[in-house]
């Protein structure tokens, strides 16, 4: 007989298929948030989007093979080298992602939605970059450029964002080619406000922000940030490189939301203080999410 799992592990067993149905939900809902975006908005006006899914609808204007044949064929190696690269769950579930989007677009038809070309760039890389972000969220990819980027990343000196920038620039420049400039230009419009929106979808509202505060009041401070913003406190002992004067350095996480409430409190305790902060894509444990954005 197996012994009896530990609390945490058992809560973890039981919470599975919940996380599983969860998964589900939002893939399913990031497919038809992309098939809007595709059809009701990017296809009709005959512009295109960055990534695989870009170069998908620019090879398919440019040949007149049907647009979710190509989706398909071409996420087809990236999903192959996600399998070997992430996980056999991940691959799965961004197949069955990637010909669920083929199927749709295939079988549903949309009314297109506004012939204005502005109108279609913003929105229709809202629901496309909406529909990707759910959709990794739910632990898949509709689009297999992160995972080309991941691949080619490891064989040359490039980074990720690097490799993502040039795909993404040569294939621009094809559709500038083929399509003319000012569509190509809109497509860019339209790819960034795909990307804006695929990092709020993953990160939230609640991106988090690190911040380094150095001040000969760190006491005071650290009890009004205790107190005032219910945050944590991580102490630092260091020394000033000048003077040789060893000074506590605080150290805390809070939501881009409570930045300048952490800005003006530090101000109005010490105007002097030399503040550093960086972006926090997501943080575990301690505080952080116990707290509500604002009181």
């Amino acid at each position: 007989m197996n012994p009896p799992l530990p609390p945490k592990l058992s809560a973890l067993k039981i919470k599975r298929p919940w996380g599983r149905l969860r998964d589900v939900v939002l893939i399913v809902f990031g497919i038809c948030s992309a098939g809007v975006g595709l059809k009701g908005f990017l296809i009709p006006n005959h512009f295109i989007d960055g990534g695989v899914t870009g170069l998908s609808m620019l090879l398919s204007k440019s040949t007149g093979i049907p647009l979710p044949l190509l989706i398909l064929l071409i996420n087809a190696p990236f999903l192959i080298a996600g399998y070997r690269l992430v996980a056999r769950s991940f691959a799965f579930k961004s197949l069955l992602a990637v010909m669920g989007l083929a199927i749709l677009l295939l079988t549903i038809d949309f009314p297109t939605i506004t012939d204005d070309k502005l109108l279609t760039a913003v929105f229709g890389g809202f629901f496309l970059g909406a529909g990707i972000g759910l959709s990794i969220r739910g632990g898949s990819v509709l689009d297999g450029t992160e995972i080309l980027a991941l691949l080619l990343s490891k064989r040359t000196s490039l980074t990720i964002g690097d490799v993502i920038l040039v795909i993404n620039l040569i294939l621009f420049l094809g559709a500038a080619f083929l399509l003319g400039a000012e569509p190509a230009m809109y497509s860019v419009l339209t790819y960034l406000t795909a990307s804006k929106t695929i990092d709020f979808i993953i990160n939230g509202i609640e991106e988090y922000t690190g911040v380094t505060i150095v001040s000969v009041h760190s006491v005071t401070m650290r009890q009004a940030i205790l107190t005032q913003l219910g945050r944590a406190v991580t102490i630092y002992k260091g020394q000033r490189g000048f003077s040789g004067e060893e000074i506590d350095i605080l150290y805390c996480v809070v939501t881009r939301l409570e930045v300048q409430r952490l800005k003006t409190l530090i101000t109005e305790l010490d105007p002097g203080a030399f503040i550093i902060m960086h972006s926090i894509n997501d943080t575990t444990g301690g505080m952080i999410k116990k707290r509500p954005l604002s009181h």
